[in-house]
């Protein structure tokens, strides 16, 4: 049985590597994922890539942090410590809008950093997952998992004919900085 994991084609160019997934796409080899050095538009509609679930969790960061201001603030003001100010009621909706959107933009922000860093796998410690460290840099590599596609000959002889300029096998899942 092979030791090989990932099959990576390195390309030098976004177009010829946007053929190259046509081209693999054409032939129905499945794509585990693709690694370039700057954003591509298009990229994820064409891997078929689901729309990100991020504006819910936002929203959801957003309703917690207006629910604990408002709270805060409510209790403070109205329950446990009501004073009269100039005649104002306790209960002064203009006063409560300040503090209540900085605690929502407060909680927001760091529910959404908190989620990018648990998605991401970005633990402190944690050593950085690279597949090939030239797509940090100048290559586009499109990855394909070798245990799903095990046609490899015909693989790397699309990537050939897309443009790749060189085809990895690679025997680890990932390439560390250690």
């Amino acid at each position: 049985m092979s030791t090989i994991k990932y099959i990576l084609g390195s390309f030098g160019d976004p177009d010829e590597m946007m053929h190259g997934i046509d081209k693999l796409q054409e032939n129905n080899i499945a794509i585990y994922d693709v690694f370039t050095p700057m954003p591509i538009h298009g990229i994820e509609a064409k891997l078929g890539v689901p729309p990100s679930k991020l504006p819910i969790v936002a929203f959801l960061c957003g309703l917690l942090g207006f629910t604990l201001g408002f709270s805060l603030l409510y209790y403070t003001m109205v329950y446990d410590w009501p004073m009269n100010i100039g005649g104002k009621p306790a209960f002064a909706m203009p006063n409560f809008v300040p503090v209540t959107f900085e605690v929502t933009i407060l909680i927001t922000a760091l529910g959404m950093v908190s989620v990018f860093f648990f998605r991401n796998h970005l633990f402190p410690g944690r050593a950085p997952r690279v597949m090939d460290f030239r797509a940090t840099n100048d290559r586009f590599v499109i990855a394909i998992d070798a245990k799903e596609n095990t046609d490899h000959v015909k693989i790397e002889s699309l990537l050939k004919e897309a443009g790749a300029i060189d085809v990895l096998h690679n025997e680890r899942k990932y390439v560390s900085y250690e």
